[in-house]
């Protein structure tokens, strides 16, 4: 093999040492010699391999309780030195520096402790130094040196050795530097995200978890997903999930994650095309699927309540790609299951993250999530009749509904039910339009309907259309100059008008 190099001495330092153990027996029967530190070389002499220690090799104990062990000219010389440069050999004979060919470290979890709620000085004790340290020279010396740098890197580790025995080509040292550096990339990026803390002052961005999909958006287009998909949801079955499922589920949890009561909502291309609050889940799914039954066909279904054996039976008779719930019966399980290419996903988790990202201009713009939610106690009356009990139910309802609906969007409700949107118009007039027409060909009656605005309304002209319509209550942020002549029409028209001061633009 081109540049094959055998494996004579190995250091061994890993916080994780599940898997190690068959690595180590195959490196013993190759004859490798192992040097270590602390529970390491404890792990590698309780299997009855001889083991030198790292004190022992430079000569210094391990120091700062433990934060210095690795750092010395003795360990960093056998593993930077050129096995082909002449005073790289002569230095390291002068010292008596073994030379180092593999190096197995797995740092301290400090994105896991981070997560974990611990207190900052358990935290900052997680950051690893010489390990880093050890990863970084390591890779740097390819040509020599083979570098595993995670418990992630065990499993190619030990095909190697079962292939070649201890030794390695070029291509292979190689591969392993190439993962060594994503490793010592995404630790420091979880390092600088704790402490800039969403300061946002710098953006770093790492993930190991590439989840090549289909295609993207279309079949001509490569797409792939960076992300841990797992730890949100458990999927029971169903196809591979492709990148226009991933927006869609995340347009969909985002929407349902806004309702306290029991609710279901069916979305199609990231907007909700129906969603209904109800006492069962059957009468939400009835509900829902009433705004809109065409645009339901192959869309994503959500759930905030587990999904019962008489729901299941009335969602079997339609064509969806996606069904989200906390959980489901049994029985509804085995009805649901029917269609194997159903993805059937259970949500383990709400989204935590702070702040989206969008690519642009060969940059990315971040900004924060938006996780206002608008009560009662938020609602400025702007009109002589306030709204009763009952609107201002459905005004928060359509407000929760119209800031996950694109911009430009007005959304229509009645008793806790999406009669229609308007979705993504370039005029707020078109948006309402759009809506008003949608929902009578669903024979939706709008006498008592409340409307949503995403933005505030620069001319009086979609009140007047709501107000021919019979829409009794509208919501809006509020903030146009001519504010006072939408009202005005309100207040000659017997309609109520309540105004939140944010506003839900989302493009």
């Amino acid at each position: 093999m081109p540049n094959t190099k055998k494996i004579n001495n190995a250091l061994i330092s890993v916080f994780n040492k599940n898997g190690l153990q068959n690595i180590l027996e195959k490196l013993h029967q190759g004859g490798v010699n192992f040097y270590s530190t602390g529970g390491t070389q404890e792990y590698i002499e309780s299997l009855h391999y001889p083991c030198q220690s790292v004190e022992s090799l430079t000569g210094y104990p391990s120091i700062l309780g433990g934060r210095v062990k690795t750092l010395h000219p003795k360990v960093f010389g056998g593993i930077l030195n050129r096995r082909d440069n002449e005073n790289d050999k002569l230095q390291i004979a002068q010292y008596e520096i073994p030379e180092i060919d593999l190096v197995i470290v797995d740092l301290y979890p400090f994105q896991e402790t981070a997560a974990s709620g611990a207190d900052e000085q358990e935290i900052i004790e997680k950051i690893d130094i010489g390990g880093i340290s050890l990863i970084r020279a390591a890779a740097k010396n390819f040509n020599d040196v083979v570098i595993v740098a995670s418990k992630e890197q065990y499993a190619p580790l030990e095909s190697l050795l079962s292939e070649n025995g201890a030794q390695s080509t070029l291509e292979e040292r190689k591969w392993f530097a190439k993962e060594a550096f994503a490793v010592t990339s995404a630790y420091d990026t979880a390092i600088f995200n704790y402490f800039d803390n969403g300061g946002g002052s710098r953006f770093r961005f790492a993930e190991d978890n590439a989840k090549i999909l289909r295609y993207g958006e279309n079949p001509h287009q490569n797409g792939i997903f960076y992300g841990k998909f797992e730890a949100l949801f458990e999927q029971l079955q169903g196809k591979e999930i492709s990148y226009n499922n991933l927006l869609d589920i995340e347009a969909a949890v985002a929407l349902i994650s806004e309702f306290d009561e029991l609710t279901f909502a069916v979305l199609k291309h990231n907007n909700a095309c129906g969603i209904a609050s109800r006492p069962t889940v059957k009468e939400a799914w009835q509900a829902a699927l009433a705004g809109d039954p065409v645009s339901a066909y192959g869309g994503i279904l959500i759930c905030n309540a587990s999904i019962d054996r008489e729901a299941a039976e009335a969602i079997n008779g339609l064509f969806f790609e996606v069904i989200i719930a906390p959980d489901y019966d049994t029985n509804a399980l085995e009805i649901l299951m029917q269609k194997k290419n159903r993805i059937i996903l259970i949500q383990k988790a709400d989204v935590q993250s702070k702040l989206q990202f969008r690519s642009l201009l060969n940059g990315v713009l971040a900004q924060d999530r938006d996780v206002s939610i608008q009560t009662e106690n938020d609602l400025e009356t702007a009109t002589l009749k306030s709204p009763d009990k009952r609107e201002i139910a459905d005004l928060l309802f359509a407000n929760k509904i119209v800031k996950h609906t694109k911009s430009n969007a007005i959304v229509l409700a009645k008793n806790k039910q999406l009669c229609a949107g308007g979705t993504g118009q370039t005029s707020r007039v078109d948006a309402l339009k759009q809506a008003i027409e949608k929902a009578r060909s669903f024979e939706f009656n709008l006498e008592g309907a409340v409307m949503a605005s995403d933005a505030y309304f620069p001319f009086p002209d979609c009140v007047e259309i709501a107000g021919n319509e019979g829409i009794t209550a509208v919501i809006q942020p509020g903030g146009s100059k001519r504010d006072n002549e939408s009202i005005e029409y309100c207040n000659t028209h017997n309609m109520a008008m309540v105004m939140t001061g944010i506003r839900h633009f989302k493009h």
